[in-house]
């Protein structure tokens, strides 16, 4: 039921999405030189490596670390970068992933292949059993301001409690925290 549910709403929001998708690839390209997405090493199911594609809201020449763990983010930042961040429209390309069947849209975020740290606390705790997400239960709950051991914990919820209703009501708080820009860094 939640492969059917990503394909339908995956489709339905590419079509709805297709015009301001083409928009912000637009605005990447004349902003900045380097390619419109770009494609990050992510952990999925089972801790495998899969490639997620965001659009490009940093220069290329960014350590490829988590954003949290750059002296100075904002120095590193396109000029619309910001914008694409606080407005959560550089993850609009992961529809890909979730389309493809590496992602979902509820789910644990995926980690970066080089957080051994919260790869290793999710696999104690099970969680690599699942999808990842678009978003996620600890998304919602406080995004870029949880510590790892925090975000587990919510992921370890989300294990026990995920259901369809749940999922729904994820998607839903997820699309209110965006309007209102809660938990966003940069």
């Amino acid at each position: 039921m939640k492969r059917l549910f990503d394909l339908v709403l995956g489709i339905a929001a590419l079509l709805i999405l297709a015009v301001p998708l083409a928009v912000v690839a637009l605005v990447v390209k004349l902003t900045s030189p380097g390619p419109i997405l770009y494609w990050s090493d992510r952990v999925g199911i089972h801790n495998t490596i899969f490639r997620m594609p965001k659009f490009r809201s940093m220069r290329i020449d960014t350590p490829e670390v988590a954003t949290h763990l750059l002296k100075d983010p904002d120095q590193w930042l396109t000029p619309i970068g910001s914008f694409l961040r606080k407005t959560s429209l550089d993850e609009l390309p992961q529809l890909y992933s979730i389309l493809r069947g590496d992602m979902s849209f509820v789910g644990p975020r995926p980690a970066l292949f080089n957080q051994d740290d919260l790869i290793a606390l999710r696999t104690q705790a099970g969680v690599d059993a699942l999808v990842p997400g678009l978003t996620g239960w600890a998304q919602i709950n406080g995004r870029d301001d949880l510590p790892i051991p925090v975000k587990v914990q919510f992921d370890i919820e989300y294990l026990k409690k995920r259901s369809f209703w749940f999922d729904v009501k994820i998607i839903w708080m997820t699309f209110i925290k965006v309007l209102r820009r809660d938990n966003v860094d940069h």
